[in-house]
Order: C-alpha cells, then sequence, then structure tokens
C-alpha cells in the first residue's frame, strides 16, 4: 500500500472539511472544488451531451473517450455524494482515468439531487441514462453500470429495474465502496473509524434523500428485500477502513447466494471512494484498472467484439 501518499492525501482533507452548518449548494461547492483539483487523463476528448433525464426533461452528461475505445461499447458512469452532491466536475478525473483501462466510453451522468429531488429521482435518472444508451442503438452486452458510493447503489439498482421491466440487461455491474445499508445494519458502520463518513452525515443524506420515508425500501437501495436472481455478473470494491465496508461484502455474499457471478476485493487501508484520488494515489488507478478489466472481460458489441 502507498501509506505515504494516502497519508498526504488524508493530512489535506483534514485542513479542508466540510462546512459547518452547510446548505446543500455550499456542501456541492466544497466537494467538487476539493475533487477537482486531480489531473485528467491526458489527451482524452470530452464530449458534453444532453439527455433525457426520468422526469421528462434533460440532465447534463460527458462522454469520455480515447483513441483506443471501441465506440461500440459503453460504460454508464453514476457519481458519490450521497444523493446530495456530486457532479460531472467531482468525477471528472476519475472517469478520464476509467476511459483509459474499460476500453469503452465512459458516459458521465449528471443526476438530479436531493433535496430539491427527493427519492427516487437519482434512481429514476440513472434508469434514465441506461434507457438512452439503449435507444441510441448500444447493445444491452456492450454496456457496463458503474458507480461509487451513492453512485453503486444506482448502478446496482437500475440492473434490477431494467430486469424488472423486462429490458436487455447490461454485461457487467460495477460498484465501488457502494451505499447499500442505508439503515446502519452492517457491524462496520459501528465499529470502522471512518475518516470521511460519519455516522451524521449518513443521517444527513437520509434525511435528504429519503425525508421521512424507508430507507430500507427497495425503491432507494437493493440491499434489504430486493430479489437479486438474474443480475449480470458484479463486482464491488471497497476499503477496509470504511463505514460502508459491510455494504459491499454483505452485497456480494447476498448476491452470489442468488447465482449470480459476484466478487468483492476490499482493499487493505483504503478509504471510501479512494479512487477519487487517481493518480496520486498508486491504489486509485489499480482500482481503477482492476473495474476496467472487468468490464472488458464481459462486454460484448453486437457484432460479437
Amino acid at each position: 500500500m502507498s501509506a505515504q501518499q494516502l497519508e498526504a492525501i488524508l493530512q489535506m482533507a483534514a485542513q479542508n472539511p466540510p462546512p459547518a452548518q452547510a446548505t446543500p449548494a455550499q456542501l456541492r461547492a466544497w466537494f467538487d472544488a476539493s475533487n477537482s483539483q486531480m489531473p485528467l487523463a491526458q489527451g482524452l476528448p470530452i464530449q458534453a451531451l444532453r439527455i433525457p433525464n426520468g422526469a421528462g426533461r434533460t440532465m447534463a452528461a460527458e462522454l469520455h473517450s480515447t483513441p483506443q475505445a471501441d465506440p461500440r461499447k459503453l460504460v454508464i458512469y453514476y457519481h458519490a455524494g450521497g444523493f446530495v452532491f456530486g457532479s460531472l466536475t467531482s468525477h471528472r478525473a476519475l472517469c478520464s482515468y476509467l476511459a483509459q483501462f474499460c476500453g469503452a466510453r465512459v458516459l458521465n451522468v449528471d443526476y438530479r439531487l436531493a433535496p430539491e429531488h427527493p427519492a427516487p429521482a437519482a434512481h429514476d435518472d440513472a434508469l434514465a441514462a441506461y434507457q438512452w444508451a439503449l435507444a441510441q442503438g448500444y447493445a444491452a452486452s456492450a454496456i457496463a453500470l458503474m458507480g461509487d458510493s451513492a453512485g453503486g447503489n444506482l448502478a446496482l439498482s437500475t440492473a434490477l429495474r431494467a430486469r424488472d421491466l423486462g429490458l436487455p440487461l447490461p454485461a457487467a455491474v460495477v460498484a465501488l465502496s457502494p451505499a447499500l445499508d442505508l439503515a446502519s445494519e452492517g457491524a462496520s458502520h459501528h465499529t470502522v473509524d471512518d475518516p470521511f463518513i460519519t455516522r451524521e452525515l449518513m443521517g444527513f443524506f437520509n434525511a435528504m434523500y429519503v425525508p421521512g420515508g424507508d430507507v430500507r425500501s427497495p425503491t432507494v437501495t437493493p440491499f434489504y428485500s430486493a430479489d437479486l436472481r438474474g443480475l449480470p455478473p458484479v463486482q464491488l470494491q471497497v476499503g477496509s477502513r470504511e463505514r460502508l465496508r459491510d455494504d459491499a461484502v454483505t452485497m456480494a455474499a447476498r448476491l452470489q447466494a442468488a447465482d449470480v457471478e459476484a466478487d468483492c476485493t476490499v482493499w487493505d487501508g483504503m478509504v471510501h471512494c479512494w479512487q477519487l484520488f487517481a493518480p496520486v494515489l498508486d491504489e486509485a488507478l489499480a482500482s481503477l484498472e482492476q473495474a476496467g478489466r472487468f468490464i472488458a472481460a464481459r462486454q460484448r458489441s453486437a457484432q460479437g467484439g
């Protein structure tokens, strides 16, 4: 593990905590500023798009590509942020490095955020992005769904909704540090000293996205009562220093019990959404490379490539 790299990152983060008693708008500005300092992968064109959202309007998206990317293959990426913050800006660097590793185009999606748009707005937008990709002519077998934290929840939830709607299923799902156990029932929620995700922050996210609602509902998480049978292959990655560690570990076990191909890598010493620190942290790049290999091995274009 690159302990010195991570320690330097954590020291910098400690000097830039979230603003106290911040409004959602202030939190969004802080998160974007904190995560837009990482240099992008060089030489990758980024195309700005407007695509349909889940409310009959449109949302922003960015399409990342490389000269080597197969234009028939697509990774739809859903960003982190507790359904409250996160944006194209915060995850632009991450998506640029993912595009280098996966051999496909990467669509970074700017879904609607709470509290202005509570549940299930983000989940509806996530599904709309998948439906848009199908309508654009991408074969389902050439599409992968991926996200970190809240976005990992959206990736898994979208695959389930696609199955329930009778849509063709994507080739693969990758969930990084997924936020699934919204009721904090897992042991790691009470035993891990997480430098980023506090119990108070999780309560804030729930209050914003599911105000007065059921945080165990399958409309906001596939973790508790969803029938997981028939899903495509799933890769989960999580850090050992995460409050959400058991979200990923337990989800992998439940997927396997439902006869879904699933594996979970617990990265020793890593923190929540460490992939955001690419390219400064070696393990961030290694994690994205692992995800890229998993996706590339399972995507198939309509022509069989």
